[in-house]
């Protein structure tokens, strides 16, 4: 009888857990939202911050300083977690040589992390978070020094690991892909490195969130702030042809790049499910003048954002450590606010389980309505065996100067076209998403080429 008792006690866990993830629904985002450890990420962080420095052309040989202890470290913790999850996780590394470069001159293999959580249904469908493994001092080019790079960025990589810790916990039926980025310092290499590698796999990549910098709440310009992100996405796709720009200049969709729509279904997810967080949306592809490692993923045609904390401090980025005039210059631990890392982190789970859970987005949108009193859209129907979950689609609405959708119509799965009656398309933005029976929504998506997240194919890549 003692044998068979505990038996049963293997068994209910594994039938509990296939139940919760059978009956889940977009309340359990809200669950997802602050499920994120302050204490791990500090831990996480820590372990980061204490390689020394993690310099794209640091020690790859020591088991305790530099970048290649460091992947090693993260590497294992990806394995630690597939373990704890039976083997949900495939993790591996993705690697290129640079050379030639300004600030890589010498041959070097820029090596990345990539766990992979897979869908149960439509697998090469994928939604990433990544971070950045490098870190550096104020010369770039100085990779002995120590440069801890507590929140550049070991705050972005150390929440792609926790989410991973969070999100596999359940099951999706399309797949979450967790990735630490290297040479993002000398020229944003890693991302390149994979952005090719997604082309050459044929990965259907709907959305890279670059986490760059998310644990910061004391600015320079003295506001300290705990309760706002900032999401940065292009206006336009970097890989518009002329054609299509033409197109573009007499339809609209400046505004509405599928990276601009991925913000905002970064924004509607903030709004929806993340406690006392606001998103602000930044219409520029980065800061001023300046870049991050979702910009590689854009330029290979994939959606991709970056999303940071709002409040900058120079004196903590890019900085040799010491203290001059009283002021204490580095990116130390001591500038990491981990409960803001934490709501960050849950802002990521929300966007990657709310995408996983939900279909596809729509593919080949179109409209038409030219001095009609109405306004016709219609889309491809999804395929029912990679979308077993759909429910229907909405077609949203906003007016030009608006910068969230405003009004929707849902139309059940088996409607590819619809008619918005008296209202005029010279007065509004367009768009459809997906549904799922569940509630889960995916981005929403402009018509034309112009919103299109339809990514590119392997033969774009040669």
């Amino acid at each position: 009888m003692k044998s068979i008792r505990i038996s049963l006690l293997f068994i209910l866990p594994l039938v509990i857990s296939e139940i919760s993830n059978a009956q889940i629904t977009s309340e359990e985002l809200h669950t997802i939202a602050i499920a994120a450890s302050a204490e791990r990420l500090e831990t996480d962080i820590q372990a980061l911050a204490d390689f020394g420095t993690r310099h794209t052309l640091s020690d790859t040989v020591s088991n305790t300083r530099g970048i290649g202890a460091a992947r090693r470290w993260i590497k294992a913790e990806f394995e630690k977690i597939s373990e704890e999850c039976g083997g949900c996780l495939e993790v591996f590394y993705v690697s290129g040589i640079i050379e030639g470069q300004r600030r890589i001159p010498e041959p070097t293999n820029v090596v990345n992390v990539v766990a992979i959580q897979r869908g149960t249904v439509d697998p090469n469908r994928f939604v990433m978070m990544s971070g950045d493994i490098d870190s550096r001092v104020s010369d770039v080019s100085n990779s002995t020094s120590d440069s801890p790079g507590a929140n550049d960025n070991a705050s972005g990589m150390a929440g792609a690991i926790e989410a991973a810790r969070m999100l596999t916990k359940y099951e999706f039926p399309s797949s979450i892909m967790y990735v630490g980025l290297s040479g993002e310092e000398q020229g944003l290499f890693g991302g390149q490195i994979v952005a090719q590698y997604a082309i050459e796999k044929g990965w259907e990549l709907k959305a890279v969130l670059n986490n760059d910098m998310i644990g910061n709440i004391k600015g320079i310009n003295g506001v300290i702030d705990n309760t706002t992100a900032r999401v940065f996405s292009e206006g336009t796709r970097f890989v518009e042809t002329e054609r299509e720009a033409r197109i573009r200049r007499f339809t609209g969709g400046e505004v509405d790049s599928p990276s601009r729509n991925l913000a905002r279904y970064v924004d509607k997810m903030a709004d929806m499910y993340v406690p006392n967080l606001d998103v602000m949306m930044i219409y520029r592809l980065d800061r001023f003048g300046r870049g991050g490692h979702h910009r590689p993923f854009n330029e290979a045609g994939f959606p991709g954002v970056r999303i940071m904390e709002t409040n900058e401090n120079y004196v903590m980025q890019h900085q040799d450590l010491r203290t001059e005039n009283g002021i204490k210059y580095g990116d130390t631990m001591e500038g990491v606010d981990f409960d803001y890392a934490a709501k960050l982190t849950g802002l990521n789970a929300v966007v990657m389980a709310g995408m996983a859970w939900a279909p596809a987005p729509p593919s080949n949108v179109q409209i038409s309505g030219a001095v009609q009193p109405s306004t016709t859209l219609k889309w491809d129907a999804l395929d029912a065996s990679k979308n077993p979950q759909l429910a229907g689609y909405k077609i949203y609405w906003r007016l030009t100067d608006s910068n969230q959708w405003e009004k929707s119509v849902f139309v059940p799965a088996d409607v590819t076209e619809h008619t918005l009656e008296n209202v005029v398309i010279d007065n509004y933005y367009f768009g459809v998403a997906a549904v799922s029976k569940e509630g889960f929504e995916s981005p929403v998506v402009f018509p034309g080429p112009a919103g299109s997240f339809d990514g590119p194919s392997p033969q774009e890549g040669e």
